[in-house]
């Protein structure tokens, strides 16, 4: 019996950017994963924006469990999925944390208000991932003539293509 599979295209350089930053912006809540591997501490997080040079930007608490451990190793994994769009990104990279006034006015938002008295308060980092490689899934087609097609493939047991796309990404 066949199987749908989806087209790969790997991705690498500015093209790779343009994806993580279409796919994650989209998806706007990620698992961040910190100590990667065996004692793994993951959280969700708001990304508050994916910039020109990819770097993915989150608002977090000087004192957090997250920045500490970003202080003992800046090797992190995101994990984001847009699940109303079958849109999947999972990344690896590098973790800086900052106070930088310029940096938190540009990225602060009022839904951190919830955590902190306001964009002033003492506590406030930013942490800018900079992604090195990955992995996405996206549906090329709407969500609904994906199913479809997977339905189409599970039903007949023909390899079809399955709607998506996936590949890995590479910055």
């Amino acid at each position: 019996m066949g199987q749908a599979q989806s087209p790969h295209k790997d991705l690498g350089g500015q093209e790779a950017i343009e994806k993580i930053k279409k796919l994650t912006e989209k998806a706007g809540i990620c698992f961040f994963t910190t100590k990667v591997g065996k004692d793994a501490h993951s959280i969700p997080m708001s990304l508050q924006a994916a910039d020109e040079d990819g770097t993915l930007w989150f608002i977090s608490a000087i004192d957090s469990t997250h920045n500490q451990n970003i202080l003992e190793d800046p090797t992190v994994q995101l994990y984001f999925q847009n699940n109303s769009s079958y849109e999947y990104v999972f990344l690896k990279g590098t973790a800086k944390i900052s106070q930088d006034r310029a940096l938190i006015d540009e990225y602060y938002s009022e839904f951190a208000d919830a955590w902190f008295d306001g964009k002033d308060d003492p506590r406030v980092t930013v942490i800018g991932v900079s992604p090195q490689d990955g992995y996405y899934y996206e549906t090329k087609d709407n969500k609904v003539f994906a199913m479809a097609k997977m339905v189409f493939a599970a039903v007949t047991g023909s390899k079809n293509d399955d709607g998506g796309r996936e590949g890995g990404l590479k910055v």
